[in-house]
């Protein structure tokens, strides 16, 4: 019965760690073009899961259409931010910035709590089957489904960072701002594409992660929980956010292993991704693929 249980933990920490991986890309793209961390990941997930419920629950739009929609308007959603709320901070500290994302953060969720309550709300129906048999292992279809479209996205953004012309412009804005103006690159566009891209990439898992288990204002949280799995990564690395992710992911579901079959805390699952966070900085603060940057005295 345990090895079977530890089978099945860490074919969940492998699924959930790769929703972990594309959460973690968001925060490592909009890095990368601005060197600002969104601390309002979180509700961008959030937002993206109360339009999919919404458009599903009050306007009985098929599941395919209100994800598509949902995705399409965070994608909107994150451009209008960074062009109203963002873009004239360009110039600021980087400090000024990070507590205007944390103000968001704060903002958004108040609002989410207002529109709709503070109740967790359950997506409609969605799948004939719920759970899918792999080898004696039930899994959540939701989970499946998640996994697939994860990867689908993790080669998307391989794609376009290698041979689209906006994907190559984002990474030489994140080389250098300076030399990408050079070049007639419109850094501002670059920005505003960036955080447009994260949002919409943030509803993919915040819908993935409501069907799971609800939507409700706690879905915010897993913003937070991906941020130990980015530093451990490299904050500047895609690879890295992807690999942090996976680690990230078996490491809860083995915490939670070994807590309910030895140790009988009760919340290590919770708690270790911020422990592993404290380590990773003691050790390694530039992560796993992080470039270090080195400064002459």
């Amino acid at each position: 019965m345990q090895s079977q249980l530890l089978l099945q933990l860490i074919i969940n920490g492998l699924i959930i760690g790769t929703l972990y991986g594309v959460v973690g890309m968001c925060f490592v793209l909009i890095y990368k073009a601005s060197q600002v961390v969104n601390f309002a990941q979180g509700e961008f997930l959030l937002i993206g899961a109360w339009t999919c419920w919404w458009l599903l629950t009050a306007w009985n739009i098929p599941f395919f259409w209100g994800f598509l929609i949902a995705v399409c308007f965070m994608m909107v959603f994150g451009i209008v931010v960074q062009m109203v709320v963002l873009r004239p901070l360009i110039g600021e500290p980087i400090i000024s910035v990070i507590m205007v994302t944390i103000g968001m953060s704060i903002f958004f969720q108040a609002l989410m709590k207002w529109m709709f309550g503070t109740f967790a709300q359950p997506f409609p129906p969605i799948f004939s089957v719920d759970k899918v048999d792999i080898m004696g292992l039930q899994v959540q279809t939701a989970y499946l489904m998640s996994t697939g479209v994860s990867l689908a996205i993790m080669a998307g953004f391989a794609w376009f960072f290698k041979y689209s012309r906006l994907g190559l412009a984002m990474r030489a804005t994140a080389f250098s701002q300076q030399v990408a103006q050079s070049l007639g690159i419109s850094v501002r566009q670059v920005f505003a594409l960036s955080w447009g891209i994260s949002a919409a990439v943030s509803a993919v898992a915040g819908v993935v992660v409501g069907i799971v288990n609800g939507v409700s204002s706690a879905l915010s949280y897993f913003g937070i929980k991906v941020f130990p799995a980015v530093i451990l990564g490299g904050l500047d690395s895609v690879f890295g956010a992807v690999v942090g992710g996976l680690i990230m992911g078996l490491l809860e579901n083995l915490a939670q292993f070994v807590d309910s079959q030895y140790l009988k805390w009760g919340n290590l699952y919770e708690i270790v991704p911020f422990y592993a966070l404290i380590i990773i900085l003691m050790i390694k603060p530039y992560g796993l693929f992080g470039t270090r940057d080195i400064e002459r005295v």
